[in-house]
């Protein structure tokens, strides 16, 4: 036996742990360098917020989004304590309208629109449709995206020609024309909406997970548990699936925002849901026909729509630095 090459033992049990380094999950990993984002960070505390005043806004006013007030037409802004520094205190135009009709002890916190209804019960419900909408649609895209793109990616051949030129003839319509013509066609409304956002959001989440798929699917773990027995489904669910789950949150995440955004387009153009009903893109189009006299029925709902945009951008541009492997260590 050579003994001339002879393994000593470390003098600190501790000092192979401190120059190996703690074993660390990519997952873990992924989400400690996403927690040193600080711009993913604020959009997550801006969206976190805006979920919850639009669950508890609503409850609070003490109003519902559909009540009409006559008497309260076009009031701007008012909340207490702040009015007593001169802002927010119903003032418009250099005269406080609330006291000319002679309400002391009526406060509405972004002001009424031209029917008399509190705009801060209208964009709260507005947030939860628009909500409800974006997630259910870009829930079923996940879906339909993941289960297209990996049959595609993974089984290849004639399989994979036949849906990919599916999937160009498809594409090869612009996105906001085929949703326009769905809207044109059927009656408006929330499942309509959902369903017109379904026709094609789904053709970026197959296009990515067919890409991760025909890179990893001739890799060493694939081959070897095909050559171990495993099935197409196992192969797919346990061996594909998981290391692909990065690029699909991310992809989650940019598709929230463009499912808000063309939600709030329908319903601007005149294509969305119809009044009394509430949705930010609904506000923002009847806002905009009085924003040169009350601005501030506009005002609301567009800071929030900008906000939710900007912040699920910001931490769908954290999720895609946190789960490249090329930005570690930045």
């Amino acid at each position: 036996m050579n003994d001339k090459f002879v393994i000593s033992d470390l003098r600190h049990p501790d000092e192979q742990e401190m120059l190996l380094g703690t074993p660390q999950s990519f997952m873990s990993d992924a989400f400690s360098r996403f927690k040193k984002n600080k711009g993913a960070l604020v959009g997550l505390w801006v969206i976190g917020i805006i979920i919850v005043l639009a669950i508890v806004g609503p409850m609070i006013s003490g109003t519902t989004f559909d009540h009409v007030e006559k008497a309260h037409l076009n009031l701007p802004p008012r909340i207490p304590f702040l009015e007593k520094l001169g802002i927010f205190n119903g003032s418009l135009g250099g005269y406080n309208i609330y006291q000319e009709k002679g309400l002391s002890d009526v406060f509405y916190w972004f002001g009424t629109d031209k029917l008399g209804r509190d705009l801060w019960t209208r964009v709260w419900k507005g947030t939860q449709i628009s909500f409800l909408i974006a997630f259910v649609a870009v829930g079923i895209d996940v879906f339909v995206g993941i289960t297209y793109g990996l049959i595609s990616g993974y089984f290849g051949g004639k399989v994979d020609a036949v849906m990919q030129r599916f999937v160009e003839i498809l594409s090869g319509i612009p996105n906001l024309v085929v949703v326009t013509l769905f809207m044109i066609i059927f009656e408006p409304g929330i499942l309509t909406i959902i369903l017109a956002l379904m026709l094609t959001g789904w053709i970026g989440m197959s296009r990515v997970v067919r890409s991760q798929v025909l890179k990893l699917k001739d890799q060493e773990f694939v081959l070897a548990a095909r050559t171990l027995g495993g099935s197409h489904a196992d192969i797919i669910k346990k061996e594909l699936l998981p290391n692909i789950m990065g690029q699909i949150i991310v992809m989650t995440m940019f598709s929230i925002p463009n499912a808000i955004f063309y939600e709030s387009f329908l319903a601007f153009v005149g294509l969305g849901l119809r009044p009394p009903f509430a949705s930010l893109g609904v506000l923002i189009s009847t806002g905009y026909l009085s924003m040169l006299t009350h601005p501030f029925i506009i005002a609301s709902p567009v800071i929030v729509l900008s906000l939710l945009m900007l912040s699920f951008n910001l931490i769908a541009d954290g999720l895609r630095d946190a789960f490249d492997p090329k930005m570690k260590g930045f």
